[in-house]
């Protein structure tokens, strides 16, 4: 995997020669100035900063206070054609790495990039290290570093310890249950059971008996007392996958349960107190069935204490690269292989992916990955077919917004001006792309200097993505 290094510099020319010198050795962003040099550091991992001193009106300095105080900080570099031995002591107080004079030396920037880049390494195996030798607190199994994913992490860590019920939402596959079993983790139920039942795998006559059990006879085949679900998590947690599967009756009985805190098994009139906190999941809008009179609302409002709504994979993409290295190390571990790497190819194809199936999708992506690959890095061709095919058949729904891909017959009134189309092509990408250059080749299936030169053809039409921050 190449290291990830963030270029900042307000001359556009400077930036250009850096990414075309480097662009083989790490995964290349680029920024203008200090604002969107944030932002890419809020979406992406990046290994190595190099940032000029002077970006318009803000300061170098200023852009590596902000990267110091990231989860995982970059190795950061200084540059400036205003050198001074006060200066560079200025920057090495900031936490700068080294100190670059301009005009720049091609073949020490290599070269002091490759030293940065070790020394990154070898921080990193050092703080995975620690974080082997340290309590993970229930929240192992879930990976992110998007700033939406450590926002649930701070919700699971504030809720946990209470005994509130949660409302767990999101698309299949986005890891409801991790969260479910985080929150059991962090409680002081920890120690007691953890239940989970699927409510759409169970028919509504077994529902009543699975979740609150039955007494000898109650019905055809019982033949003997059984308990349920909430019996068997007396004292710790009840995770109700699929809530929204089930029927009328059953949400009655449900809303009594959370009320009184007591069940009543099918065949007896004996109610069973019982000390369970539950936790409920969903891929379907319940508010959409409370108003189409299909899930009661004070059942909703019963269950909605606190919610945690998980985002699809497809809307934290800075994830993409770190799940699917943790995936493929566990399943090179798994099936006895020696670690693997994915290729820069291989990773261009996951970035421009939709992912309707989630982290799910992923992680079996990555085990077709390391059992189809017989090198040591992981290629295009190793990926499931799925991945192989053109952008347009795996991306979201066509929009006039977000689909690159389309009838052009239909977009251009007739007209087949094949330069038009290109360009055309082009700002859709890059659009749909937020005006990342790396994922916009991706998607056209060319190579980001392709791009580039293609842009650069017409100046003037892609004036914002060539001058702005978002020109990456």
């Amino acid at each position: 995997m190449l290291p990830v290094l963030l270029i900042v510099d307000d001359e556009k020319s400077t930036r250009d020669v850096l990414c075309s010198a480097l662009e083989d050795d790490y995964e290349v962003y680029a920024a203008a100035n200090g604002k969107a040099a944030r932002a890419i550091m809020e979406s992406e991992p990046v290994d190595i900063l190099l940032t000029d001193l002077r970006l318009g009106g803000e300061s170098g300095m200023e852009l590596i206070d902000y990267a110091r105080t990231l989860p995982h900080p970059p190795t950061c570099i200084m540059m400036t054609a205003y050198g001074s031995p006060a200066t560079a002591a200025e920057a090495k107080r900031h936490g700068a790495y080294y100190f670059l004079t301009k005009p720049l030396n091609l073949d020490e920037v290599e070269l002091l990039l490759k030293r940065a880049a070790h020394t990154r390494s070898l921080e990193q195996q050092n703080e995975e290290l620690a974080a082997s030798l340290q309590p993970t607190g229930g929240l192992d199994a879930m990976l992110g570093n998007s700033p939406q994913m450590q926002g649930i992490f701070n919700r699971i860590r504030q809720v946990a310890p209470t005994t509130a019920t949660v409302l767990i939402e999101g698309e299949t596959g986005t890891g409801k249950e991790l969260v479910a079993r985080a929150l059991h983790a962090l409680s002081p139920r920890a120690k007691a059971k953890f239940v989970a039942v699927n409510c759409a795998a169970l028919s509504p006559q077994l529902m009543e008996s699975e979740l609150f059990g039955h007494e000898k006879g109650a019905f055809t085949g019982a033949l003997q007392r059984r308990i349920g679900r909430f019996e068997e998590a007396n004292g710790g947690t009840l995770f109700l996958d699929e809530i929204g599967e089930i029927d009328m009756p059953t949400q009655v009985k449900l809303l009594r349960v959370l009320a009184e805190k007591s069940i009543e098994r099918v065949g007896s009139n004996e109610p069973i107190r019982v000390n369970v906190r539950v936790v409920a999941a969903t891929n379907r809008n319940l508010q959409e069935m409370v108003a189409a009179g299909t899930f009661r609302l004070d059942l909703y409002q019963r269950l909605n204490v606190i919610s945690v709504n998980l985002p699809p994979l497809r809307d934290r993409a800075g994830d993409i690269v770190l799940m699917a290295n943790a995936f493929v190390q566990e399943f090179c571990k798994e099936n006895n292989k020696a670690q693997k790497s994915l290729s820069r190819a291989a990773l261009d194809l996951l970035r421009a992916y939709s992912w309707p199936g989630n982290v799910r999708q992923l992680r079996t992506a990555m085990e077709h990955g390391v059992v189809m690959s017989e090198g040591s890095s992981i290629l295009p061709e190793d990926l499931p077919d799925y991945l192989q095919v053109a952008p347009a058949a795996v991306s979201t729904p066509a929009t006039p917004q977000n689909n690159v891909h389309t009838d052009f017959r239909l977009d251009f009134g007739g007209a087949f001006n094949l330069e038009y189309i290109v360009q055309s092509t082009i700002l859709r990408a890059l659009e749909h792309t937020a005006g990342n250059r790396s994922r916009a080749a991706a998607l056209l299936g060319i190579n980001r200097r392709t791009l580039q030169r293609k842009m650069a053809e017409s100046p003037e039409l892609f004036r914002k993505y060539l001058s702005s921050s978002s020109s990456i």
